[in-house]
């Protein structure tokens, strides 16, 4: 009941908010005669703030249309390369009709996005900083209430095979890389491909700020999933997909509730932020004011999660530790990370992570035994927190470079 009563005040408050925006653009449009009445700056910002706080918000745009590459401008087209029902393969393919021949063979990167709240354009700034020196394709991962129940169920399992579909698609001659969550189901492909012995195996696994052992530092989010049982998370979180969508009927973890448990971890930041918001429009700041739409656009955009992938992360993941404790089993078959030896591994950490907590991501390293020392890097980035290592002007001037190094090495 708890989905279709948001949807219900949600449908409710849609003529306030639609009425807060257009008095807000009232007290801002210069041909309007109360853009020009005492205190209309300070009107206009507390309608826009009621407004932005009681809006739905869409998915985003990745809006990548252009790279640079040896310091030319090229084109680049956002072309869908395979479609499946929980993810489309995303490639952003560079217009290198005019380059050399060396530009043409940019190493190709499969870079897998998160599925835990928001869309993978949350890794907008990851892919721009890729695309200058890699050819970058991307998962990207469908909101679950607008897959029909037809479709089937998605568990974790379904997702390390979705990894290994893409690999193989985009194979041999490929690098993984893999931001937070999907670290686990990524390093769980990668070793039954080997285990397998499949020819397909990528060159290199890059694993970003993922809890591939969460005991080690563990954080709030890491306190949250030990300290309720399995059967909390199951009666408590989960509802059925409303009518009004294609996935009726469908179990999740509804998007409104994981961005609530965002908020709740830090409410005093996202309050000052709030204000904040309100004061640079107050003052006509439209540049700080540009920022935080931005980031909230992101922030706020959220999906619904299938309920059987998000339960049995849960379990599999942060409370039964079954890939560090080497008893995870998909499919029957045992995840055995020490059976790779050819793939080149490097794990990255945020110094400030509060999310993968210090250890968590380079834990990988005891769990892949075979692959030599010569091809196994890890990198604590300074000042950094969890969205900083891949996001933001030290993604951009520390980290991306030592990917690229790494991914040239290994190449």
């Amino acid at each position: 009941m708890l989905y279709q009563l948001h949807e219900m005040n949600r449908t409710m408050l849609s003529p306030l908010i639609q009425w807060a925006e257009a008095s807000s653009k009232l007290f801002t449009n210069p041909i309007s005669p109360l853009a020009h009445t005492p205190f209309s700056q300070r009107i206009a910002a507390g309608y826009e703030l009621m407004f932005r706080l009681g809006k739905d918000y869409e998915k985003p745009e990745f809006d990548i249309t252009s790279t640079s590459v040896d310091g030319v401008d090229v084109a680049v087209f956002e072309k869908v390369a395979i479609e499946k029902p929980f993810c489309r393969l995303l490639h952003f393919k560079k217009d290198l009709s005019t380059a050399r021949e060396a530009q043409l063979k940019q190493p190709r990167v499969l870079l897998v996005a998160p599925l835990s709240g928001h869309h993978s354009t949350l890794l907008r700034d990851t892919v721009r900083g890729m695309l200058p020196l890699h050819d970058v394709y991307i998962t990207d991962w469908t909101d679950a209430r607008m897959v029909p129940e037809g479709d089937g169920p998605f568990h974790l399992h379904t997702y390390v095979h979705y990894i290994q579909d893409f690999i193989r698609a985009l194979g041999p001659d490929l690098h993984v890389v893999s931001v937070c969550q999907p670290t686990v189901p990524v390093l769980a492909a990668i070793s039954l491909m080997a285990t397998a012995k499949d020819p397909m195996l990528p060159k290199t696994m890059t694993m970003m700020g993922g809890p591939i052992d969460p005991r080690k530092s563990p954080t709030q989010v890491n306190d949250l999933a030990t300290r309720k049982p399995y059967s909390w998370f199951e009666n408590t979180l989960i509802y059925s997909v409303p009518p009004n969508y294609p996935g009726s009927g469908r179990k999740v973890y509804p998007g409104f509730l994981q961005h609530a448990g965002f908020v709740a971890m830090n409410p005093r930041r996202h309050a000052q932020s709030h204000w904040d918001f309100y004061m640079h429009l107050r003052e006509g700041d439209n540049e700080s004011a540009e920022d935080h739409r931005k980031f909230y656009n992101e922030y706020n955009a959220v999906l619904d999660m299938p309920a059987e992938y998000y339960l049995e992360t849960i379990k599999t993941v942060f409370q039964d530790f079954a890939l560090a404790t080497g008893t995870w089993e998909v499919n029957g078959e045992l995840v055995r990370p020490q059976d790779i030896k050819t793939v080149a591994l490097f794990t990255i950490e945020g110094e400030l992570d509060d999310i993968s907590g210090s250890g968590q991501t380079e834990a990988a390293h005891g769990l892949c035994s075979s692959i030599p020392k010569s091809k196994k890097h890890h990198f604590t980035a300074p000042k950094c927190g969890h969205y900083g290592i891949f996001s933001g002007r030290r993604w951009r001037e520390v980290v991306a470079p030592r990917i690229a190094a790494f991914i040239r090495e290994n190449g």
